[in-house]
């Protein structure tokens, strides 16, 4: 009977640790800054309904974002960024596809903090450009956070800004991710 019994733990354990291979969150933020040097007010924003999905087996990462969930100071803001800028009827969704490079280098059974190098695409206003950027991966108490900060430049994606608002608005955009993920549930 004991043989029996720890024979099935072996394997509850060992399915439970497959299971804990995904963490997800769909309350991840990006913020980002297109403040000109000239600009005489803040041009950015924020969406806290960012859908992020990392495999810590893998590597793999991915994170998607509506346009439109995107939050401003002013409205008239809102609406040149989804109407004028990054056409949201148009293109609804920004994605990031990737993968953490030094991902077997993070024991993600140990909390600790680690700097990591991300390589992948991110496809926003319908082109899809490669990105690499560094950041940082904390694990604490079963939860993994993620945070990185770089920067886009506009032209890349098709996004023109109209010289009538070229002072205000920067060419390259600083983008700040902030995802705190947990288990994914199966």
């Amino acid at each position: 009977m004991t043989k029996i019994t720890l024979a099935f733990m072996l394997i509850v354990i060992t399915a439970n640790a497959h299971a804990q291979d995904k963490f997800f969150t769909k309350n991840g933020k990006i913020t980002f800054d297109a403040t000109a040097a000239k600009s005489p007010e803040n041009v950015d924003g924020i969406n806290k309904t960012v859908i992020c999905v990392l495999d810590t087996e893998t590597g793999d990462l991915q994170l998607s974002a509506l346009m439109k969930g995107f939050e401003f100071e002013r409205a008239l803001m809102m609406e040149h960024f989804n109407e004028n800028y990054v056409e949201s009827n148009k293109f609804p969704k920004a994605i990031f596809k990737g993968n953490v490079i030094n991902n077997a280098t993070i024991n993600y059974q140990k909390n600790d903090t680690y700097s990591v190098k991300v390589k992948g695409s991110l496809t926003m206003h319908g082109q899809t450009k490669n990105i690499e950027t560094d950041g940082k991966l904390i694990v604490k108490d079963g939860r993994i956070m993620l945070a990185a900060t770089f920067s886009v430049p506009l032209a890349n994606y098709g996004i023109t800004i109209p010289q009538l608002v070229a002072d205000k608005i920067a060419k390259n955009v600083k983008l700040t991710v902030d995802c705190t993920l947990d288990v994914l549930k199966k």
